[in-house]
């Protein structure tokens, strides 16, 4: 029998016990719920992953404007800049994440991982890892594998959905999966992978989901990028073997607990937040006068 990603902390007690990685633990798991073979499920990783580095490079690329004109093109202006506040890498992992929630934003192919608008936030920083580290794709697949571990508790024990648990649960979450995937990438132990994963949640509890005009644009994809950049920096910290203090467990536990008691209207429902701002309020008028079609009752006499 797999392990069932219950806690963090049976996690790591399965895989002393069994003297398995992390990584075969998430392959043991998925071979048995799917029914398949570490062979198929490592194809889908590696095809997985491909799209993911497909839109990078298409909302780098490709003209990214959306209908509601929210969107324009802002990875290519971030990634061309000659102006260069860090340094170039960090450039790069910023408009890398965007492109690729952009390309979610207007109607392009994306990896929900775990939730599509949260879809830029793996792909920025997987490719720029690779980049910088000069990384095979298998230790950045591996990788994944354990981000993908790291969703399964959270959403046992919190949520993954931004109607559930407000931002923190899609952004907060891939920015978790992230840290502790870039941790597990450059060497790092069970221990700073878990302790990642704890410093990332605490920097992201209580963000909430406030779409302007209902639509996963604004502020999803600048939200994508600064996850990417709270990734790496809880990935130097947790590698630095600064410990969080509260366990990792404690820390998604805690985000359960403030995704319970958020108010409805910071939930994806479009009505708090910057989507209730005046400005939100005329975008949200805007966009859907112009994109809703009035059908004709028919119950009604000519």
């Amino acid at each position: 029998m797999c392990y069932l990603f219950e806690s963090f902390s049976g996690w790591k007690k399965y895989c002393d016990q069994n003297r398995i990685t992390l990584v075969q633990s998430v392959i043991e798991y998925e071979v048995e719920q799917k029914n398949s073979s570490p062979e198929k499920i490592w194809q889908g990783l590696a095809h997985a992953y491909q799209v993911m580095k497909e839109a990078v490079k298409a909302g780098l690329e490709e003209d990214m404007t959306s209908r509601s004109g929210m969107i324009n093109n802002g990875a290519k202006k971030v990634y061309n800049n000659p102006l260069t506040v860090l340094s170039p890498e960090f450039q790069r992992l910023i408009s890398r994440a965007l492109a690729a929630k952009e390309v979610n934003s207007c109607m392009g192919r994306v990896v929900a991982a775990p939730t599509a608008g949260a879809s830029g936030i793996l792909p920025g920083t997987m490719v720029t890892l690779q980049e910088i580290h000069s990384l095979e794709d298998q230790k950045i697949l591996e990788g994944l594998l354990v981000g993908a571990g790291i969703a399964l508790i959270i959403e046992e024990k919190a949520s993954l959905a931004g109607a559930v648990g407000g931002c923190q649960a899609e952004t907060g979450s891939a920015a978790a999966m992230a840290a502790g995937a870039i941790v597990y990438c450059l060497g790092g132990n069970v221990d700073q992978v878990f302790n990642a994963v704890a410093i990332t949640i605490q920097c992201m509890l209580g963000l909430v989901c406030d779409p302007v005009a209902g639509l996963v644009e604004v502020p999803c994809v600048v939200r994508n990028a600064s996850a990417a950049a709270i990734s790496f920096s809880s990935a130097q910290i947790a590698l630095s073997n600064v410990n969080a203090v509260i366990p990792v467990d404690e820390c998604v536990e805690a985000m359960g607990e403030i995704g319970a008691s958020m108010e409805s209207r910071y939930k994806e429902t479009a009505m708090g937040g910057l989507a209730a701002t005046l400005t939100g309020q005329e975008i949200a008028n805007r966009v859907l006068i112009q994109d809703i079609e009035i059908l004709p009752d028919e119950s009604l006499p000519e």
